[in-house]
């Protein structure tokens, strides 16, 4: 993969200021290290920098068609390529590369906008027909490769410009960046920043399966930042999805079209990995990629170094079995803790999940030792209800079906008092409902990260936040009371979690940030197709038998016991964030039961003093987000000793609260630590 990035003069006339673009491109180098390459006309200037993984030699951009009308900038890799240029060159096209990003001007040219229906694989690219003076910024379907936009006007010039990161955007120096209050909303309710809306105002974020199209010199710029649909998520009206009454037939075709994702996903000319997790899915893959191959595959596993949440004995009894001697990679308290500044700074948002830090050290090690790509098997969970919320919906959706009795409601809010947590109005409760098309297990789960909103925030903010629905943003699927009530849980999933977090937090800007390349073997289109098409039971079969059709394909390749291995929420230790005397104590706790040395650990706590800084009443109220006390109180709380849901709701309320005291200090003008502001 690479990264991209240009601007436009929305007229077509003034050339781009001098400077700006190759700023905005050297920003986001960590994308392309091995090289540049610019495209500059009346109008306009594009970026690339270049990761070279496919066409080592002759692959560099801005690339172009046979006779050079058509140009364009790519970040990705088309997984058909060999295929399609085949096809391409019967049809009279000719080939000057060896590199798959000469498909796109040479499908432009063969199909104009129906060119996304011949297009595989993860990718956002720009292209610009010289001709017509036609420009496309484009996304793939499921929103592995991320694409940013804003408008600018300077001197009465309307500049459109984009990049593969919003720091690309900032790098130009004519994007002011401002906080906003309905981004932050979404990292309150979604735990994820789906898009379109960015925690900056202004800037927008493509969203999957979209692309804008404008034409130079005939677009206002309105028209040029609306988001064009390609694809969208679907799933059969209810009643017509694909039962699989031959049952082996339906494993039988999943199996052939994952299998076939694996070896797509390992055409390169370098050397390709795996992350092994030890759960079903990455075992899975690495099982596939072996008979792929004909060898095992070098592996990389993450240690969380954190009772109860350590998987490496799992992930070593799995790679024992298929054969590889994964490199461990340790990751814990100190890690988080002295790292988590650096997950901000990657993410450009405020990252809730712990558990990303450890996916930074993963691709960080990836790269050290002189890789580029790796397979994943995260994204079967949003496709195959690999999530709690599912199993939650199952046992106490009930609640919210009899017509006129808000018993879920009822008993919802008596365990909040019970628990001492504030709540939503009735009312609050049943917009939500009514938005998401009925009852959602999803909100089970994630409406308590909600009510941080109520327990946290103060002054404006809350009011804005409060007041408005971030589900408004979304641009649903307008089919989505036609589809089963369980589709229409998995919708969100792969509409919020999917692109706002996994692909964002945990997938792109981790890896990349590290020059590392993740290929999604479960998010490919055929995969995608195959889950979506099929009946629920094939995918949550009872109440804790959750996705059921890859463990069935697993027991084919994978002993029983792997195949069957319960799902855990991969996550890092969240009470990290409590005071520093409360912390070293914990951690001598820590150290005396390990038996590792307290010398190491009072380092660390000379390098996490941003904790206390960002956390201080002054720095709360400087960045304007918050209520100190409410941070205050939360903090000796959860320096007590104590589990349950009303914990871990607090605990990630707080994690939110610094990350976005984080993001504000990295981001918005520092003053808040002693850490240097990045932007």
């Amino acid at each position: 993969m690479c990264g991209i990035a240009g601007m436009f003069d929305l007229s077509g006339e003034r050339a781009a200021p001098v400077g700006v673009v190759p700023a905005m491109a050297q920003a986001i180098i960590h994308r392309g290290p091995d090289e540049d390459g610019f495209l500059e006309r009346a109008g306009f200037q594009l970026a690339n920098r270049r990761l070279s993984i496919v066409g080592l030699a002759d692959g560099k951009q801005p690339i172009a068609n046979e006779d050079r009308t058509v140009w364009t900038v790519f970040n990705g890799e088309l997984f058909e390529y060999p295929e399609k240029k085949a096809e391409l060159e019967c049809k009279g096209h000719t080939f000057r590369t060896h590199t798959d990003t000469e498909l796109i001007p040479h499908l432009w040219e063969e199909y104009h906008e129906k060119m996304f229906d011949h297009l595989r694989g993860q990718f956002a690219f720009c292209l610009w027909d010289s001709r017509t003076n036609e420009v496309i910024l484009a996304r793939d379907r499921a929103g592995i490769c991320p694409l940013f936009y804003t408008i600018v006007r300077r001197d009465g010039t309307n500049w459109l410009l984009f990049a593969s990161e919003m720091k690309g955007l900032f790098a130009s120096g004519m994007v002011d960046r401002k906080a906003d209050f309905q981004g932050l909303n979404h990292i309150f309710t979604f735990f994820a920043m789906p898009g379109p809306t960015t925690v900056f105002a202004g800037v927008k974020c493509l969203i999957p399966g979209r692309y804008l199209h404008f034409k130079l010199g005939h677009t206002t710029p309105e028209q040029a930042t609306t988001q064009k649909i390609y694809w969208q998520i679907t799933y059969p009206d209810r009643g017509h999805e694909d039962y699989g009454q031959d049952e082996k037939r339906t494993i039988d075709g999943f199996e052939q079209v994952l299998y076939q994702a694996v070896k797509r996903r390992l055409f390169a000319d370098v050397p390709v990995v795996s992350y092994l997790s030890g759960g079903v899915d990455s075992s899975l893959v690495v099982a596939m990629a072996n008979k792929v191959l004909g060898r095992p595959i070098p592996t990389f596993t993450v240690a969380v170094k954190s009772k109860g949440l350590n998987e490496e004995s799992e992930a070593l009894q799995a790679a024992h079995h298929l054969g590889c001697q994964p490199v461990v990679v340790d990751c814990g308290h100190d890690e988080l803790r002295a790292g988590y500044p650096e997950l901000i700074e990657a993410a450009e948002f405020p990252v809730v999940d712990t558990s990303c830090l450890a996916l930074l050290h993963l691709a960080r090690s990836v790269h050290d030792h002189g890789y580029k790509v790796a397979l994943t098997g995260e994204g079967a969970d949003e496709w195959l209800a690999g999530y709690s919320w599912f199993k939650i919906n199952r046992l106490a959706g009930w609640m919210d079906k009899i017509p006129g009795l808000p018993l879920g409601y009822a008993l919802r809010q008596l365990f909040l008092a019970a628990t001492r947590q504030p709540s939503f109005s009735y009312s609050a409760y049943r917009n939500t409902q009514n938005l998401m098309g009925g009852h959602n297990g999803w909100t089970d789960l994630y409406g308590f990260m909600s009510i941080n909103k109520l327990r946290f925030l103060t002054g404006e903010i809350r009011d804005v936040l409060v007041g408005r629905p971030a589900l408004d943003d979304l641009e649903l699927s307008p089919d989505l009371l036609r589809w089963h009530p369980f589709n229409r849980q998995m919708y969100f999933g792969a509409r919020i979690m999917l692109p706002g977090h996994l692909l964002s937090s945990k997938g792109d800007r981790i890896a990349m940030h590290s020059s590392v390349e993740s290929r999604y073997v479960f998010l490919d289109d055929d995969v995608i197709d195959y889950m979506a098409k099929l009946h629920p039971r094939w995918k949550l079969r009872g109440v804790f038998q959750d996705k059921f059709i890859e463990r069935k394909v697993a027991e084919r390749w994978l002993p029983q016991e792997i195949a069957w291995r319960k799902k855990h929420m991969f996550r890092a230790p969240m009470d990290s964030w409590i005071k520093e005397e409360g912390r070293k104590a914990m951690d001598e706790n820590r150290s005396s039961t390990s038996g590792s040395s307290s010398s190491s650990s009072s380092k660390l706590h000379s390098s996490t003093r941003w904790i206390d800084q960002v956390l201080a009443p002054e720095s709360i109220q400087k960045a304007g987000y918050f209520d100190p006390v409410a941070v205050a109180t939360a903090r000796e709380k959860l320096a007590r000793p104590g589990r349950g849901l009303s914990r871990t709701s607090m605990e990630m309320g707080l994690t939110a609260v610094i990350a976005t005291q984080l993001w504000h200090h990295i981001y918005l003008g520092g003053q808040l630590c002693e850490l240097p502001a990045r932007y």
